[in-house]
């Protein structure tokens, strides 16, 4: 809801050289805390690590009308990264408890329909609340969504066998538990292809603006629809075909997204890049979920998850940093912006490729093959 107005919104506060860090300061907080909510998950379970990522929502929410100043915006996205650090992570562990490992894409594609229904909305929603009243209204309303999610989640019932009770010394991470080694090639390619995530949301306001497209938000929603879309038609695919084959096909056609927005002279070519962007993330984002389960062992669930999502924060981070950076308000530069995340992308397709083919005398969807 809040991510196509905050570039605008930051401007308005004085802070228009600082777009850049509106993603990268969210995600580097997710990435730091992405350790802790990998333990927790797995030791206190899931739903309440679930319940602090939307408390954390609530919360910065209801204080972004309060800190009106660019040092409290920058302080507020920071904190903001606590949810994203916490939420995503037990949701995916819980979603993986509740079904058999030989239907494991299809549940965690179906999982993310969710989270798609709701970032095909809340961009229009958020452009919407700010045309027609102002930011403090579409901060509350987003708010009131992250309560709801608490209030559901009250009723969602333990999937961890046995959760411990809090305690201090839970906290207390030592490096083996930063990182978990068997999640290190979905993690990689995590990284390469989630660059382009941080230039979409830092660039791609800019981009609509620039191309006359005054709801920022329906950029969003047409490459939201689009995963969805997929999502539903292609749920089965990776766990009848592998996870590796389909990353293959989804990684260049987001090499093929890329290229379009980076050369987009009109609405109507922005928006087929958006389409193809958000088909081959439809594809990508549960892929890469279930090929990250697949090569853990259940007790290390939530660690694994957590470290693939860690690698996730890089890339957006980063994306979001030099994507900035290489626009640096000028359009011009769009095309720049988009054809980096693009290279990292190809790069992505050619290391899938290689592990591929190092796959070929065993089935693609084996776990021990990627070991």
């Amino acid at each position: 809801m809040m991510i196509p107005e905050l570039p605008g919104y930051l401007t308005s506060l004085g802070g228009a050289e600082y777009k850049g860090l509106i993603i990268a300061l969210f995600t580097l907080m997710a990435g730091i805390s992405r350790p802790f909510s990998g333990k927790l998950t797995d030791t206190i379970g899931r739903v309440p690590v679930m319940i602090f990522g939307s408390i954390v929502c609530v919360v910065c929410s209801l204080l972004y009308p309060l800190l009106t100043s660019v040092a409290g915006f920058l302080f507020l996205r920071f904190l903001h990264g606590f949810s994203t650090g916490f939420k995503p992570t037990a949701t995916s562990a819980y979603g993986a408890d509740v079904v058999h490992e030989s239907r494991r894409g299809e549940a965690l594609g179906t999982l993310s329909i969710g989270y798609t229904l709701g970032s095909s909305a809340g961009p229009m929603i958020g452009s919407y609340l700010v045309d027609f009243f102002n930011y403090d209204i579409m901060f509350y309303v987003s708010a009131g969504f992250a309560l709801a999610s608490v209030a559901i989640l009250y009723n969602v019932k333990e999937t961890l066998p046995n959760p411990q009770p809090f305690s201090v010394k839970l906290l207390r991470i030592n490096k083996t538990e930063i990182f978990e080694k068997t999640s290190l090639r979905p993690s990689i390619i995590t990284v390469l292809l989630c660059f382009s995530i941080g230039t979409i949301l830092t660039v791609a306001p800019d981009l609509s603006e620039h191309l006359g497209l005054h709801n920022k938000g329906l950029f969003f929603a047409f490459f939201t629809v689009a995963s969805l879309f997929i999502r539903v038609v292609a749920a089965k695919v990776s766990d009848r075909f592998g996870r590796v084959p389909v990353l293959l096909v989804s990684s260049l056609v987001l090499v093929i997204a890329l290229i379009i927005l980076a050369f987009a002279g009109s609405v109507e070519m922005m928006m087929i890049g958006s389409v193809i962007y958000g088909l081959s993330w439809g594809i990508n984002s549960p892929a890469l979920s279930a090929w990250t389960v697949d090569l853990c062992s259940e007790a290390n669930r939530g660690k694994a998850i957590a470290s693939m999502y860690i690698a996730l924060e890089i890339g957006i981070g980063t994306g979001a940093l030099f994507s900035q950076w290489i626009y640096n308000n000028q359009a011009s530069n769009f095309k720049y912006a988009f054809l980096l995340p693009g290279f990292f992308a190809l790069v992505a397709f050619f290391l899938l490729i290689k592990w591929n083919k190092q796959a070929k005398p065993m089935q693609s969807f084996s776990p021990e093959i990627y070991e």
